[in-house]
């Protein structure tokens, strides 16, 4: 029996059935609602916020858990551990909605497209704003995978150098250079912008502290689209006062949503999005399409699935 506990429409709960006439559906998107069914699920699929260690010892025949989701780090990975359960994700279904989001970002800030919008507001008529180009820059992104190598191919349209940062440094498409995680800072000195992809771990919690930004030029560009415990909210804060750096772009933070009260939204130099840069209309189908392809492997035992994930590792 497959739980899809994952809040997905009645439209492709149909395309499931007709898809796998011979399987067994059960649709609830509310995962408490769903404990009768937890000890007869073989299959889970979720977004990954809703498992806990308590379902997942209830679900005492769970094989497989399919997360509708790149991030894995809400999982009770120590319970999925001792049950030996397989976990995919949907790795790189992102990376066309969050490399267009990084140019638009990018473009938001050395455009000045806030200031334009205010003006526009205000019917000010004001072409003394300092505009400039993000054509020509160097753009150092932490983490290589589908969603890095993309943001990077859509940088050289720009003309940019890319130069890519992964735990193992081996060479990828799109990437000018790449290095270890252990050879960031000697990196840093050269970024236009700094571009984030990365998973939360433990190598990655805290990666960036207040002696990285102290190595990016004053002029450099940071933007977090990976998980907002790359860097303590703190140390951004004073980098941004401080003119360390001249502007952040963050997409996810170390508590979400973002408290009202917090600093971060009261900073002129820091643009702050709710955590929708991969946000598409695309996203459901394609990680469907995920789902369906490795059913179609787990069923015929073709080993091994698209996007198994390490859980010890975290990705």
């Amino acid at each position: 029996m497959i739980l899809i506990t994952a809040k997905i429409s009645e439209k492709h709960h149909r395309h499931l059935i007709q898809t796998f006439p011979n399987e067994t559906f059960i649709f609830c998107d509310d995962i408490s609602k769903a404990v009768s069914d937890l000890p007869q699920a073989e299959i889970i699929v979720t977004f990954g916020e809703d498992l806990t260690n308590d379902y997942i010892e209830m679900a005492s025949q769970l094989k497989w858990i399919m997360v509708l989701s790149a991030g894995v780090d809400k999982l009770p990975h120590e319970a999925i551990k001792k049950q030996n359960i397989l976990v995919t994700n949907v790795r790189g279904i992102h990376k066309i909605p969050m490399a267009e989001y990084v140019i638009a970002m990018l473009l938001q800030v050395y455009r000045q497209a806030k200031t334009l919008i205010t003006n526009q507001m205000k019917t000010t008529w004001d072409r003394s704003i300092k505009m400039q180009e993000i054509s020509g820059r160097t753009m150092v992104i932490l983490g290589t995978g589908a969603i890095g190598q993309e943001v990077a191919r859509l940088a050289k349209a720009f003309h940019m150098k890319t130069i890519g940062i992964s735990r193992s440094g081996k060479r990828v498409d799109f990437f000018d250079e790449t290095y270890r995680t252990s050879e960031l800072n000697q990196q840093l000195p050269y970024a236009d912008f700094v571009i984030s992809v990365l998973p939360s771990t433990p190598d990655t919690k805290y990666l960036l502290t207040d002696e990285s930004f102290r190595l990016l030029p004053n002029h450099a560009v940071f933007l977090n689209m990976g998980r907002g415990d790359l860097v303590k909210s703190d140390v951004l804060l004073q980098a941004v006062r401080n003119k360390e750096i001249a502007h952040a772009i963050l997409d996810v933070f170390e508590e979400e949503p973002l408290p009202e009260h917090h600093p971060f939204w009261k900073e002129e130099n820091i643009t702050i999005t709710p955590h929708l840069s991969g946000i598409s209309p695309q996203y459901v189908p394609r990680a469907l399409d995920i789902f369906k392809d490795n059913l179609k492997k787990y069923r015929s035992k073709d080993q091994p699935l698209l996007n198994e994930v390490d859980v010890t590792r975290g990705y």
